[in-house]
């Protein structure tokens, strides 16, 4: 593990560059908020597909972990040098969205000295390999949020049964470094115009899967989805502007469909 010191230098240092946009004042998990990284340049032959379901660093194409994803693993496993957070949130980019478009709503969950495990474009096999490398590995907290899978769902060699075995596997290695964590387990948010998209349907088919682990004691699964629908099926622009990340107002829907099952599994 690289010394604190060393990784707060470099979180300070990229927090002064475009890659981040820091605001303390609104950011209880006290860490640079990253702009998603550029797009490959084109030409750039893209690399095989990780599976699913087994633990693996996000790599660039050199084949090396991306800059972006290193720095905010590295700040996570840091954070208990700072504090020790009751609910942590753990997920991709709709994690750290709570940082960025619902950063007012997410005040109200700082009571629980609230940390956002979240970074932009990780799959199911990220997450895992992130739990499995540090970022559980000195902290207790009472409940993890956990919303991952969305990204896995474009990739054509990730089957929904495969999503949903890494998903457990997350949680299993949670609960093998914290047995008494709760974990509210989401149900992948709806992406996509309309329930014609592919990508929500396959979503859809890990939700059916999952919501399986709820054993009503260290896994309680959620599913919000209806709430951020209109009647039809489709996705009101105002609540999600790319049909995948909520805004402000989508956050706060999600808040209140969680705020009460929160507050029961932290008492």
């Amino acid at each position: 593990m690289k010394p604190l010191f060393t990784i707060l230098a470099v979180a300070a240092l990229l927090s002064a560059s475009p890659l981040f946009s820091a605001d303390d004042a609104s950011n209880p998990s006290n860490i640079p908020v990253p702009k998603p990284l550029d797009q490959p340049a084109a030409g750039r032959v893209p690399r095989p597909p990780q599976p699913a379901d087994v633990a693996a660093p996000k790599l660039g194409d050199d084949g090396e972990i991306q800059r972006q994803f290193s720095i905010l693993h590295d700040g996570y496993v840091a954070l208990p040098a700072k504090r020790m957070p009751e609910v942590v949130f753990l997920g991709d980019s709709i994690t750290l969205g709570w940082l960025i478009n619902g950063k007012e709503v997410a005040k109200e969950f700082a009571a629980y000295n609230v940390a956002y495990f979240g970074i932009f474009g990780d799959q199911v096999q990220h997450v895992l390999w992130r739990v499995e490398n540090g970022e559980f590995d000195r902290i207790t907290p009472k409940v993890v949020v956990l919303m991952v899978g969305t990204y896995n769902a474009p990739v054509r060699e990730h089957p929904p049964e495969e999503i949903a075995s890494g998903i457990r596997k997350i949680i299993d290695s949670i609960h093998s470094k914290s047995p008494e964590t709760k974990v509210l387990l989401l149900a992948i948010f709806p992406r996509g115009a309309d329930p014609s998209d592919k990508n929500r349907q396959k979503n859809e088919e890990v939700n059916t899967m999952i919501a399986n682990f709820d054993d009503g004691k260290t896994v309680h699964f959620l599913n919000v989805n209806d709430k951020l629908l209109q009647p039809d099926g489709t996705v009101d622009e105002k609540i999600m502007p790319d049909f995948l990340h909520p805004s402000e107002d989508g956050y706060r829907i999600i808040a209140d469909a969680i705020r009460e099952k929160i507050a029961s599994l932290a008492e």
